[in-house]
């Protein structure tokens, strides 16, 4: 089974993938297809609010955030890493459950990356749709006591 996806004038096939016996999510990948990630970031900039920064947890994320970034002349973008890393000097993490992975999911950043946004108005990429569930209960947690003003609502293309 698929389903046809029309991304504002490119068309994709995505295969329907079974969460739970009632529920079926497009598979929406955008891990190899140049055309789509780059014109997913020209239509996503022109529908985007004003911001700061841009954010997106990994992986997949990453491409669209990298393109949405370079598209726009942004100098920095920053990684909701799905664990600590060795480099990083400190972290902010919490707990997210994923409709994708049915699963809970670690996000950090890096305590020099949550200095930066102090005060900012952030962006947050992500290339799941559904429920709306990880940015109320997880993104919102890691960055409330930071940004000026979090961009959540969905801006999607039709």
């Amino acid at each position: 089974m698929t389903y046809e996806m029309d991304i504002a004038g490119l068309k994709r096939e995505l295969p329907l993938c079974k969460v739970t016996d009632d529920l079926y999510i497009g598979a929406f990948v955008m891990f190899g297809d140049v055309e789509l990630t780059v014109h997913c970031a020209a239509e996503l900039l022109k529908r985007a609010p004003e911001y700061d920064y841009l954010i997106a947890p990994e992986a997949k994320s990453i491409p669209l955030l990298y393109e949405m970034a370079r598209q726009s002349g942004a100098e920095k973008y920053f990684l909701a890493r799905k664990g600590p890393k060795a480099y990083m000097s400190g972290v902010f993490e919490v707990h997210v459950k994923s409709i994708t992975t049915m699963d809970v999911q670690r996000l950090v950043i890096d305590t020099a990356d949550a200095e930066l946004i102090k005060g900012k108005r952030i962006l947050i990429i992500d290339d799941v749709i559904s429920t709306g569930g990880i940015v109320p209960s997880g993104r919102i947690s890691i960055f409330s006591t930071h940004a000026r003003r979090l961009i959540t609502e969905p801006f999607v293309m039709r």
